[in-house]
């Protein structure tokens, strides 16, 4: 019997899964039937019903899994493998579960790659010869002043940040996810202040819970400014760019979907030049103070965007945590983690941010 509708794929791997086995039956599954007020009208994915019989005329149903993309986290194809996934490790570890047979991926044509005995998931890259920006800005902090190529340099970064934020992209859900992962994710605000020890000096808990308290009223504020999406890198940062000779440089890691509030970007990098004298505050006069304030002029010259300095508190605010957290800094001193605090703070309680006040926070 010829099933229609089922992918030549499914139909192989449920012979190898079920040797002899053939489908006699299919059918979509719709969240609810209900007509009543409690009908629910959308899931999570497309189930499919299948009645398979063998040779011996045994039945036996399985339910075929496939997410779809909505607006609940499950946008990006990363959200729908993940969720995949998490289903196969965890179904058998609740009680009275119905079991999970196989799992893997649709792949172009309709064929299906099994990935149950998979293990971690890996990615090559090339390789990008030179070496990364923070060495630039750790020699800057240590002499205290900056060159002509640590000028043009940032001139090179910011002209370049302004490039990639050229390309709007009109999808208001995508900006909404965006704001939402700032907060939520576990790379975001909520992550970085879990990572906190309580008794981490220069971060009490209750100081990062009025930091993290005004984030969260900075998503509301937020609300109608989707019109500012646009591609990001997503972690443009001195750790992910890599310079070779003069001011030709390769960026690694791209990350959070690569779309978002140009806002991610801009303070990902200036945040480090205020970082970078956090310990070493005299280097700021002569050193990071001039490539900070040649980073935001030449930024906002070449993107022509002034309203990011009215919407990039959380943003900035983000960056401070992560840089001040002792997990992935532990010998910075807590008066620096102070002063990069108080550059969060002080972002969070402006209506508009003003590039100046860092010098006044390192004196």
């Amino acid at each position: 019997m010829t099933v229609p509708g089922i992918p030549a794929g499914l139909k192989a791997r449920l012979a190898s899964l079920f040797p002899g086995s053939v489908v006699v039956e299919a059918s979509a599954l719709a969240p609810d039937s209900d007509a009543a007020e409690t009908l629910k009208a959308e899931g999570y994915g497309s189930p499919m019903r299948l009645l398979l019989s063998d040779p011996g005329g045994r039945e036996r149903a399985v339910v075929f899994h496939t997410a779809t993309s909505d607006v609940f986290g499950h946008d990006r194809r990363s959200d729908r493998a993940a969720e995949v996934l998490l289903e196969w490790d965890t179904f058998p570890l609740v009680p009275g579960h119905v079991r999970a047979l196989d799992t893997g991926a649709v792949v172009r044509g309709g064929g299906l790659v099994p990935l149950g005995d998979a293990g971690e998931f890996y990615l090559i890259t090339e390789w990008a010869p030179g070496s990364p920006y923070a060495d630039d800005l750790r020699r800057v902090a240590a002499e205290g002043r900056c060159g002509d190529l640590d000028r043009a340099r940032v001139e090179a970064l910011g002209r370049h940040a302004a490039r990639i934020h050229g390309e709007k992209i009109a999808e208001p859900d995508r900006y909404r996810r965006a704001v939402r992962d700032l907060l939520g994710h576990g790379e975001g605000i909520f992550g970085m202040v879990d990572a906190y020890a309580p008794d981490t000096p220069g971060a009490p808990p209750e100081r990062l819970r009025r930091i993290e308290e005004a984030c969260l009223a900075w998503r509301w504020r937020l609300r109608g400014r989707e019109g500012r999406l646009a591609r990001t890198h997503g972690d443009y940062h001195p750790f992910n760019v890599v310079f070779e000779d003069g001011i030709r440089f390769t960026l690694l890691d791209a990350s959070r979907g690569c779309a978002g509030d140009p806002a991610d970007d801009v303070t990902a990098m200036a945040v480090n030049y205020f970082f970078f004298a956090a310990a070493r505050p005299q280097a700021w006069e002569a050193g990071t103070g001039p490539l900070w304030r040649l980073f935001w002029s030449t930024y906002l010259q070449e993107s022509g965007d002034r309203e990011i300095l009215g919407v990039l508190a959380p943003w900035l605010a983000w960056r401070c945590l992560v840089v001040a957290c002792p997990r992935f800094y532990p010998r910075l001193p807590a008066e620096a983690r102070d002063r990069v605090l108080r550059l969060a703070e002080r972002a969070l309680s402006e209506a508009a941010f003003d590039p100046a006040v860092a010098g006044e926070l390192l004196r």
